[in-house]
């Protein structure tokens, strides 16, 4: 901005100095001939009054007076009779010489009628001015030479008056006009400065404070601008970040497509919905990008319409099938212009899939309560219509009864239990508990029936070894799973269950010899009522629920549970509990 002030003063400078030098060489001019035209009166005076002293007295009386008069007016003195010859000469008095005197005489005496003036230059510039005298001028002239040194010395002193006072003039001018210049145009910078900064976004911008006189209105002006915008802008960065927060971290999948039918938008839900790159996406047309037809074809459908709809589709992702309920909507601004669309995407899978579960669920509990109950219903009417008299009959019948019932009672406890693991106030009783006690007191219970199957049931645990969990949730674990592990292994088989940490973990195993698990019917052993072997199952008195609440307590201790197994050669059951903090 020094460049627009050093114009500004230059420019200023310049027309001043202009003006100035014209009105120099004006006056020097004007001057020079005022000057100069009053030396021409003065020498035709003295021509004149020359003439008048020849005609009034002889030239031979006055010669020396005429000399002394040449000497007085420093100028030459020439008197010529009529035929131009020289009767008087006063002599030299500047660099011209008697031969050229003579010939410049000459060449204005043929002309002359009247007093006149002629400048020569020579060596040095000489006035001439010549006078008939006599009777009506008919006796001769009076020539009076003059030379210009004189007048030459005083326009030099007038060329140095005027130049000194003009260049005194000039430098004050200057010094105003830096003075102005610094007054007017500095804070005009500091505000042309501030817009520049302005328009580059940095609001934080100001114009210092200052006495800047008639100029405070604009820098006041623009410092209350910079506010604005600065408030402006925190307020627009404070939305902004509120609605890419809000559009970020919502947990559904959003995209919005431009009214040319861009992606302009999509947000880390639906990235990771379907798996899509944002630099492969956006600022694309949407058909190119979305891989579902049924998608394409419902934006197709919105841009159409103009119309809001909603769907449901199942769709494929990947090698998973995910359900989703589908929202769009056409994007209207102000004076129905065309803006876009958003469409919302639900995942709702989970909740297809807890459906799903709820409908199996019920269809599991009703069949697992409908056998023990026909059964019971069944062997009570056959006692009803007369097989009670029978004593071997009536024995048989209620030991069946019995059994039945326990297995409905136990159906019972396991889903109330389960429904309780899985209630959101679930709390355990934490406290370090010795592997070794646990694992004992569980084996305990199943020793009896291992003996009657001949299956060799061991424990091998160190004396030490600490879990941190709940004592009685920690010992149903294990006996659920000895409960399966003594049920499917065959006579003389064998079951282990043995215990040891690492630097990270403490784990328990229960391996047994037993008929083995397919590996795809792993993933499914911890549903409810899920059975490998259904017939065999039931008839070992399994619920089909045991599993599912091994594994819901393992996860509420934090920790969780892995299958190894072959089919004919047993199974190991691993459950991985962190490491209790010393």
């Amino acid at each position: 901005m020094s460049s627009l002030r050093s114009r500004l003063l230059f420019w200023l400078v310049a027309l001043i100095a202009a003006v100035l030098i014209a009105l120099g060489f004006l006056l020097g001019q004007l001057l020079k001939e005022f000057y100069t035209e009053t030396i021409n009166k003065r020498m035709e005076k003295e021509a004149k009054a020359l003439a008048i002293l020849l005609e009034n007295e002889p030239l031979e009386r006055i010669r020396t007076d005429l000399q002394e008069m040449g000497d007085e007016l420093s100028s030459r003195i020439t008197v010529l009779d009529r035929d131009g010859r020289v009767r008087f000469d006063s002599g030299r008095i500047a660099a011209i010489s008697d031969k050229d005197h003579a010939r410049i005489i000459r060449s204005i005496l043929p002309t002359t009628t009247s007093a006149r003036f002629s400048v020569i230059e020579k060596t040095d510039d000489v006035y001439y001015c010549l006078v008939p005298y006599g009777p009506s001028g008919q006796d001769g002239y009076v020539v009076v030479s003059t030379p210009t040194s004189s007048l030459k010395a005083v326009n030099e002193r007038i060329w140095g008056v005027l130049i000194s006072s003009l260049g005194m003039a000039l430098v004050v001018i200057i010094a105003l006009g830096w003075k102005i210049a610094n007054q007017y145009m500095r804070p005009i910078e500091e505000a042309t400065k501030v817009a520049f900064e302005l328009e580059k976004g940095n609001y934080a911008a100001r114009v210092p404070d200052g006495e800047y006189k008639e100029a405070g209105m604009l820098v006041r002006s623009i410092n209350r601008l910079a506010r604005h915008l600065q408030e402006m802008s925190r307020a627009r960065e404070i939305q902004t970040d509120r609605l890419h927060t809000l559009i970020e971290n919502v947990g559904s999948g959003l995209l919005f497509i431009d009214h040319r039918g861009h992606v302009f938008l999509i947000n880390r839900a639906f990235q990771s919905q379907f798996h899509i790159d944002p630099s492969d996406a956006l600022y694309r047309p949407y058909a190119d990008v979305l891989p579902h037809r049924d998608i394409v074809r419902l934006i197709d459908e919105i841009f159409m319409t103009e119309a809001a709809m909603r769907r449901h589709m199942r769709l494929t992702v990947g090698i998973e099938r995910k359900h989703f309920d589908v929202y769009g909507a056409p994007i209207i601004g102000k004076g129905a212009e065309w803006k876009g669309i958003v469409v919302v995407f639900h995942d709702i899978t989970e909740l297809k899939r807890l459906e799903q579960i709820r409908k199996d669920f019920v269809a599991n509990v009703s069949h697992e309560l409908k056998t023990p109950v026909t059964s019971i219903k069944g062997f009570a009417e056959t006692l009803l219509d007369g097989a009670m008299k029978d004593e071997q009959a009536l024995e048989h019948f209620l030991a069946i009864i019995l059994k039945e019932s326990e297995r409905l009672q136990t159906l019972v406890e396991e889903l109330l239990d389960l429904s309780k693991i899985e209630q959101q106030g679930f709390q355990l009783q934490w406290e370090e508990v010795n592997a070794a006690e646990i694992m004992e007191e569980a084996a305990a219970v199943f020793r009896q029936r291992a003996a009657a199957k001949r299956i060799a049931l061991q424990v091998k645990a160190p004396p030490d070894l600490v879990i941190r969990g709940d004592r009685n949730r920690l010992k149903q674990i294990l006996l659920n799973l000895l409960a399966n592990a003594i049920a499917y292994t065959p006579e003389q088989g064998q079951v282990i269950v043995d215990a040891g940490e690492t630097a990270q973990e403490v784990w328990l195993r229960v391996k047994d010899t037993g008929i083995g698990i397919e590996k795809k019917e792993i993933p499914r052993i911890f549903e409810r009522f899920y059975r490998v072997d259904k017939a065999r199952s039931r008839d070992s008195g399994g619920t089909g629920l045991g599993l599912s609440i091994v594994k819901h307590l393992v996860e509420a201790h934090h920790g969780f549970i892995t299958v190894e197994s072959e089919v004919g050669r047993g199974t190991v059951f691993t459950i991985h509990f962190p490491k209790p903090e010393r």
